[in-house]
């Protein structure tokens, strides 16, 4: 298989061994879980949107979650989808699906829908425990660096102006500094 495969593959969650970024574009294969444990598990769905008026967007990411489990044939142990601010750790049911011991893959969307900032630590302590998390969606910015001064931003401006159009108040201010 082509290096070029292999990380489209990584990147889209449908690489069929464990692995797991050691690098911008470096991707470390476990070849002892992989002959050892099933190649997925059970998988855990988690969808999240901030406010009430964005019911429509959940509904549309538990869809998009569950097609794409569907057409992978992976069996789903557990949908959980709740309305929460992504900011903080008081979300009852993402606990819940991180807790349960028959998900062995956490799917989400995109990474900003399991949190805000630190996922990377939510996906140390799932590979300590032998399970991973799966982004979907993983192409809105590479760059760890240019990653995280949008989180940053985006906090600030959640402040600012309010929790609903912080992320498009972050892009266009990170897109201002670019150009002037």
């Amino acid at each position: 298989m082509s290096p070029h495969t292999a990380y489209r593959w990584f990147k889209n969650g449908t690489l069929p061994v464990p692995a797991q970024r050691v690098g911008p574009r470096t991707i470390l294969v476990n070849i002892d879980a992989a002959a050892t444990s099933e190649t997925i598990g059970g998988l855990g769905l988690y969808a999240r949107v901030s406010s009430h008026d964005q019911k429509a967007d959940l509904e549309r990411q538990i869809a998009r979650l569950s097609e794409w489990a569907a057409k992978a044939g992976h069996r789903v142990v557990r949908v959980e989808a709740e309305i929460a601010s992504g900011m903080n750790g008081c979300r009852s049911k993402a606990k819940r699906l991180l807790a349960d011991p028959q998900v062995t893959t956490v799917v989400v969307e995109r990474k900003d829908r399991l949190g805000r900032m630190n996922v990377e630590l939510v996906e140390a302590a799932l590979s300590a425990h032998g399970r991973r998390l799966v982004v979907l969606d993983d192409g809105e910015v590479e760059d760890d660096l240019a990653r995280d001064v949008v989180e940053v931003l985006t906090s600030f401006c959640a402040r600012l102006y309010g929790r609903q159009s912080a992320k498009n108040r972050a892009h266009k201010a990170l897109e201002a500094a670019k150009h002037g």
